[in-house]
């Protein structure tokens, strides 16, 4: 799983970025991954729906 993570950062986010410092690498990495991959991700242990779609099926 942490592969495919990598993968997709790369893919998505750092592969045609080219950053100033280390801090607005790791701001701009920190920011993917809380507000876009999380949020929206489907993940097949969760029936294929997001973490945010999971967790409100689960508080009904």
């Amino acid at each position: 799983m942490a592969e495919s993570f990598f993968h997709l950062l790369k893919r998505e986010r750092i592969r045609w970025q080219t950053y100033l410092t280390r801090d607005a690498a790791r701001q701009d990495v920190f920011d993917y991954i809380e507000m876009f991959y999380n949020p929206t991700r489907k993940h097949t242990n969760n029936g294929m729906l997001s973490p945010v779609d999971y967790e409100t099926t689960q508080r009904k």
